[in-house]
């Protein structure tokens, strides 16, 4: 862990980017009844720096309930807290020199939205 990295700060459609990349992964960490040990956190971190992603499942016998461990991981990490869902904890760190993972830009709309103001042409009006 290397204190001149900060954790990022994800946008809504960030998070949503990355819930889609870790969706088909499986959990790289499993927290047991030792909860947050150094070493673990130290597993995560190193797993954070090799895959940027981690999922972590977090078993039934944690000391403390998921929706407090991944904040708190989070924070110990230096990373993000992409979604906690069940049982399981999504974290995202870019690699600090080589990122691989590109997230959407913040507050990128995009412009079109999808709607126009315009009707469409495609009505059957022609008689």
């Amino acid at each position: 862990m290397s204190p001149a990295v900060s954790a990022p700060e994800l946008d809504g459609r960030q998070r949503r980017h990355l819930r889609a990349l870790g969706h088909h992964q499986k959990a790289i960490v499993h927290i047991g009844d030792q909860g947050l040990s150094p070493g673990l956190v130290q597993a995560v971190d190193l797993a954070l720096t090799t895959h940027e992603l981690v999922k972590v499942k977090v078993g039934g016998d944690a000391p403390v309930p998921p929706a407090e461990l991944g904040p708190e991981l989070a924070r110990e990490t230096r990373s993000a807290l992409a979604q906690v869902i069940g049982r399981t904890l999504l974290l995202y760190r870019p690699h600090p020199k080589k990122p691989r993972i590109v997230l959407p830009k913040k507050g990128a709309g995009g412009g079109g939205g999808g709607h126009d103001d315009e009707p469409d042409d495609d009505d059957e009006d022609d008689e």
